[in-house]
């Protein structure tokens, strides 16, 4: 049973038991309500025997994962690469009418058969241990247990996937008697000769997943609905070898479901969209949560004609009017993952589209890697992953330096989407298959997100949601900020951490490899300005690390806070996320930049070179798996041996960079090494020039002559954000001289970051003629603007402290909840 845990401050609870069942196949069949902010419908979970309870495949061989090797050997459904020309064979048929006999307006209330509404909380869960042992014992009836939040749940019943046309090849044995057990069996094998059909079947595979999810239901199940979990029972079953492997589930989602965000977009349109939340999928649909859970999906959306369907799937959709102002938008994936990686976007997007642009890059654009073909010698071998239709074994798809690409947005940016977001996305994408090689998904959707996004950026597989505040100011953001974002197909998606304490396994290779890719996207800079430009970013990101670490609790400053017990679960598969319900964790980059500043101190001790080479080495070993940082590390030294010699170890690493608060130890000595370069010179330069100018501004007659007189240099936009930085320092800047500085670099012209920082010194200066910037910032660039609230507030100005005030109560409706609840403890 579960405890009143407080859904912003504690751990997140992973309550499925997915070592006695582990989910394979999702079929969702939902409709999209905007008039009730409500998306309601089918889905269709298929199963295997997990991992406690051994079980036999089509070849006679044991596939149960064994404790001792957990990096996700977990056998699944899989098929190999290639680009579906019709998705006819595979959709659903038309049920939209049938849906709503058996969907809406049902009550949600507890009956005999032990229905229970959301509302039914358990309770008596106080700690790690107690949520993750829910056990069968004794003669009770097994409990299948699935992550499920703020859900209404309407029915749960057995799918009789036997009664399919056509299902019989899916049998071993003609065998049948009339014994019902034996009826049983027969379709659970049926889901398990599907869910492992070779990867070379896998349209076959789709195809009868539909089937089977429009079969007639042979029985109701028992269910409860808790806080965190939904927990569904068959009278009489006690091993989860004899439950159903096939059910299917009625539900509904609500308006205040923290899974997905119901909001308008900037043209003023409604929308609705998983924004990437502490919580995950649990209130989108009941699933399992932990990542070792690695399934494919197939979902059909249906909603108003005025609206475009963007989803987590390997086709590009195209919506089927099913009645008179109702589309039907179908996507599959057969590449096997978390199910908090689903995303799915629904809108009135606008595709941008660039007229004359080559179609060589829109399309299957060649390209030759510089790295030595002794580097890529992994393509021959056998891939370490469960079978699926891998792009790594296509020979088509490892040439493939540009994926296809779209681009969504609402109507009133596609200008800017247009001008400065299109012509990125080749460049960055062949960088990355520079750096990298074969990318690990068949194509890229990019969707500008409503301004209440909470970050700048979250890649998905197939789809990147990239916030607006990355579109003005030039391309360095913009640019920057989707190489980090595609970065996450190899490290975060295609390889992901094992156990999601460990963020630094995402986001750390992320950060690191943004500058990598971004100065092989700028083809025109010499190898000194590269190395230049990505000394001021370690110098920027070395500031903001060392006032994270002063400013939050050390607890949370750790890369692996479970230390040796990293990865571990209970008997049963659930466990905790450490600290994953704390709001202020959302807007903490300790993990980008403790896990950047080990990758980057990694690379200068190997050499570049070496080590981007075995980073490729580490891609091909563990695509299409799950990791812990051992992994990484083991692979890396045993790589080259010769490191060991040097003292560098897994165990060293451990102790001075992941086990442990505040600054890593050998980082300590490396922020004078970057105030040498040339460019942080330059800026210091600047700021003496300002310093001086402030000073020497005495009488009100003199003020003009002497700021003509002085000659400052055009900056870089990293620059100008140190320049800023360094600005804040001082005690007093006049207003004349943040006038002038404003008129110099044009700073309301420039990017979100340089905006951010040009926002803090009006704030620390009380400029009140930039007030209307600080408002303006705090609307458009809410990823961004959560801390200026606290600053607009600690200097107890009337002022401020009202335009705060205003701001918040202007926006606050649409902020997404951990936002909402930050700024409301900072005004409140």
């Amino acid at each position: 049973m579960e405890s009143q845990l407080d859904p912003m401050k504690d751990d997140l609870p992973l309550m499925a038991n997915t070592n006695y069942m582990l989910v394979r196949h999702y079929v969702l069949d939902l409709d999209v309500d905007f008039k009730s902010k409500v998306i309601e419908g089918i889905i269709v979970l298929f199963f295997e025997t997990g991992s406690q309870y051994p079980k036999t495949s089509s070849s006679g061989k044991e596939c149960c994962q064994s404790q001792s090797d957990k990096t996700c050997k977990v056998k699944a459904c899989e098929p190999c690469y290639m680009p579906m020309t019709t998705v006819s064979a595979c959709s659903p048929k038309p049920k939209y009418n049938d849906f709503a006999v058996c969907g809406k307006g049902e009550e949600d209330t507890s009956d005999k058969n032990g229905n229970h509404s959301n509302e039914a909380q358990a309770s008596g869960i106080s700690s790690s241990k107690d949520i993750c042992e829910i056990q069968n014992h004794g003669n009770k009836d097994f409990l299948l247990v699935l992550d499920c939040c703020d859900l209404s749940v309407l029915k749960v019943e057995e799918v009789d996937v036997a009664a399919v046309s056509g299902i019989e090849k899916f049998t071993r044995s003609a065998k049948l008697t009339d014994v019902s057990k034996e009826l049983e069996n027969l379709r659970n094998q049926i889901v398990h000769e599907l869910v492992t059909l070779p990867a070379d079947r896998w349209m076959e595979q789709l195809y009868y997943f539909t089937r089977c999810s429009q079969a007639p239901g042979c029985g109701e199940l028992l269910f409860t609905t808790g806080t965190w979990s939904l927990e569904i029972r068959k009278a009489g079953v006690q091993a989860p070898t004899d439950f159903p492997h096939a059910i299917r589930i009625w539900y509904k989602t609500k308006p205040e479901g923290r899974s997905i965000t119901w909001t308008t977009d900037q043209s003023g349109r409604p929308c609705v969209y998983t924004m990437g939340s502490p919580i995950n999928n649990r209130a989108l649909f009941p699933c399992q949560e932990p990542p070792v859970a690695l399934s494919t999906w197939q979902a059909s959306i249906r909603t108003a004609a005025d609206f475009v369907v963007l989803m987590s799937g390997e086709n590009s959709a195209e919506p089927v009017q099913l009645q008179e102002g109702i589309l039907s938008w179908y996507y599959y994936v057969t590449m096997p993952m978390p199910a908090s990686t689903f995303t799915i976007a629904v809108g009135c997007w606008q595709e941008v589209k660039q007229q004359g642009f080559p179609a060589a890059i829109q399309t299957n654009t060649k390209f030759s890697l510089p790295s030595s073909q002794a580097d890529f010698r992994w393509h021959e071998e056998i891939c370490g992953h469960v079978e699926y239709p891998c792009r790594f074994q296509d020979p088509a798809a490892r040439l493939q330096a540009v994926i296809p690409y779209r681009v969504f947005t609402p109507r009133c940016l596609m200008e800017c989407c247009e001008e400065h977001l299109l012509q990125l996305i080749p460049q960055c994408l062949s960088a990355a298959y520079t750096t990298l090689g074969t990318h690990p998904f068949s194509r890229l959707d990019v969707l500008i997100v409503p301004s209440n996004f909470s970050s700048l950026g979250m890649a998905s597989p197939h789809i990147i949601f990239l916030s607006q505040s990355v579109l003005s100011g030039g391309s360095q953001l913009c640019g920057t900020r989707l190489c980090h974002e595609i970065a996450h197909a190899w490290f975060g998606l295609a390889i992901g951490a094992r156990d999601w304490t460990e963020e630094w396994l995402s986001e750390g290779f992320a950060t690191f490899l943004e500058d990598i890719f971004w100065a092989r996207a700028q083809q025109q800079l010499s190898h000194d300005e590269v190395k230049g430009q990505q000394e001021l970013k370690a110098l920027l990101r070395w500031h903001r690390l060392r006032d994270e670490v002063q400013n939050s609790e050390e607890e949370l400053q750790v890369l692996r806070p479970k230390k040796e017990s990293t990865g571990e679960t209970s008997e049963s598969g659930a466990s905790i996320v450490k600290h994953g319900l704390k709001a202020e964790k959302v807007f903490m980059q300790v993990h980008y930049l403790k896990g950047y500043f080990l990758l980057r101190s990694l690379a200068r001790t190997i050499g570049e070179a070496s080590y981007l080479s075995s980073l490729r080495k580490f891609v091909h070993k563990f695509h299409g798996q799950l990791v812990l940082s051992q992994d990484f590390l083991c692979m890396l030294l045993e790589d080259i041996p010769e490191q060991k010699q040097s003292g560098l170890t897994a165990e060293s690493i451990f102790q001075n960079w992941l086990d442990t608060s505040g600054i890593p130890k050998p980082l300590l000595e490396e922020g004078e090494m970057w105030k040498e370069s040339r460019l942080v010179q330059q800026v210091s330069g600047e700021v003496t020039k300002w310093i001086r100018t402030n000073q020497m501004m005495r009488k009100s007659g003199k003020k003009k002559r002497r700021l003509d007189e002085v000659v400052f240099q055009k900056l870089l936009p990293d620059q100008l954000v140190l320049l800023l930085e360094s600005l804040l320092e001082v005690k007093t800047l006049r207003p004349r001289i943040l006038q002038c500085l404003e008129k110099t670099y044009q700073l309301r012209e420039q990017d979100a970051e340089v905006r951010h920082r040009w926002c803090e010194l009006i704030v620390k200066h009380k400029y009140m003629p930039g007030y209307e910037d600080v408002e303006k910032f705090l609307r458009e660039d809410q990823a961004m603007g959560v801390y200026l609230y606290g600053e607009l507030m600690v200097n107890e100005d009337v002022k401020q402290q009202e335009l705060a005030r205003k701001c918040f109560a202007a926006a606050r409706e649409h902020m997404d909840p951990s936002s909402a609840k930050v700024v409301a403890e900072m005004l409140f």
